[in-house]
């Protein structure tokens, strides 16, 4: 699994105080929601260093992850939100600062995780769109998300709302090569397809019955770069009507995993 237990209360490791507006600390992000924040607090890798809730909120918070949490809530009200969440999040009452997430090696993760499918994301950038194929990830069984460390987005409060909880449950891998990924995920036994809407053979046509399938997705408009193309075993399209072009990306990646968890 990618999850490690971490002890909150370790020695030597004092956590960075927010200032008295509540402004996170460089690199931490707030994690904002109910389902984002009740599934970070239920997750033993997260090291957790503020909780700030409605009362509103702790009482639902209370009944989707079961008292004592690991961290003391501070009870606001939701004006005190706007001191350090951007303008018009949609945060439920709800915002934690946490570490992001430890990272693993991909070669650990394949190891340790399941059998389900690897997604790769090749300059996916929109962090509602990772956060939304997390959430896709996770309800159809995926092994992992594979990103590029560069073309990707930070772990940030908005990633971590539009997956919905997932962000927690899918080990996401950052990696520096993407081609040298691919070979990796090769090497471990999965066959690499591209999601391509010019390619001749429909994903349901390609015959993946099993196979442990590594899923790559370009980004809108661009797809994907010519290396990760030439890297794949094979290319695949999803059968849409020629009335529409193409689906967006996290669209995309959520029919594909339904078809792969279909056949």
């Amino acid at each position: 699994m990618r999850r490690m237990d971490h002890d909150p209360r370790r020695p030597g490791r004092r956590p960075p105080r927010p200032d008295a507006q509540g402004a996170a600390p460089a690199g931490l992000p707030w994690l904002h929601g109910l389902h984002a924040v009740a599934a970070a607090l239920a997750n033993p890798a997260r090291r957790l260093k503020r909780l700030v809730l409605t009362e509103e909120a702790e009482a639902e918070l209370a009944r989707r992850v079961a008292p004592p949490w690991r961290i003391a809530a501070e009870r606001a009200d939701k004006g005190r939100f706007a001191t350090f969440l951007p303008p018009d999040t949609v945060h439920q009452g709800a915002a934690l600062l946490a570490e992001p997430l430890p990272d693993l090696p991909l070669d650990v993760v394949l190891d340790q995780a399941g059998n389900g499918p690897v997604l790769v994301l090749d300059q996916v950038t929109d962090p509602r769109n990772v956060g939304a194929i997390l959430r896709s990830a996770a309800a159809f069984g995926a092994a992992a998300v594979v990103m590029q460390d560069r073309h990707a987005p930070p772990e940030t409060g908005a990633l971590a709302r539009a997956a919905s909880g997932a962000l927690e449950v899918v080990p996401v891998v950052r990696v520096v090569n993407l081609a040298r990924a691919l070979e990796v995920l090769k090497r471990e036994g999965c066959w690499v397809v591209g999601l391509d809407g010019t390619a001749p053979t429909t994903l349901a046509q390609a015959g993946l019955q099993g196979r442990r399938v590594a899923l790559v997705l370009g980004a809108e408009g661009e797809g994907m770069r010519r290396l990760t193309r030439e890297n794949c075993d094979e290319l695949a399209r999803l059968p849409i009507s020629p009335a529409m072009e193409s689906l967006n990306v996290s669209a995309a990646a959520a029919v594909a995993l339904y078809e792969l968890a279909r056949g």
